[in-house]
């Protein structure tokens, strides 16, 4: 019985583990979405102080293509979180099935001891 208590915790435990994960990686995804916002605007805005918008320009401002590059790296960054929350995601409902299967015997058993016991009595 204490075996199974403990492995229920522990299912517990990984599930809550799975769950902060996929939670920090969405977290991470709309930081990333704000960077790349807040980099547009910054782009835009030295594009038009330099009155160039054209990337291949040579006298295009070094600030805005440096912005581009960050830009983009975010935009890479982001590509793969989309796999590694997917993967997340996987792993949480698999960790939830485990974990709500172990519950749901763990229910069954603890029915059929009371109802041993009531018998009993």
């Amino acid at each position: 019985m204490k075996s199974r208590d403990t492995l229920i915790r522990l299912k517990r435990f990984q599930v809550e583990e799975k769950r902060r994960r996929v939670r920090q990686i969405e977290m991470m995804t709309g930081e990333f979405n704000r960077m790349i916002g807040d980099l547009d605007r910054e782009i835009a805005t030295e594009e038009k102080r330099a009155g160039i918008n054209d990337p291949t320009h040579f006298a295009y401002p070094t600030y805005a293509r440096a912005a581009m590059g960050r830009r983009d790296n975010l935009k890479s960054s982001i590509a793969e979180l989309s796999a590694q929350i997917e993967d997340a995601k996987a792993a949480l409902d698999e960790a939830s099935a485990e974990l709500q299967k172990l519950e749901s015997l763990d229910g069954r058993e603890k029915a059929t001891e009371r109802g041993v016991e009531a018998a009993r009595a």
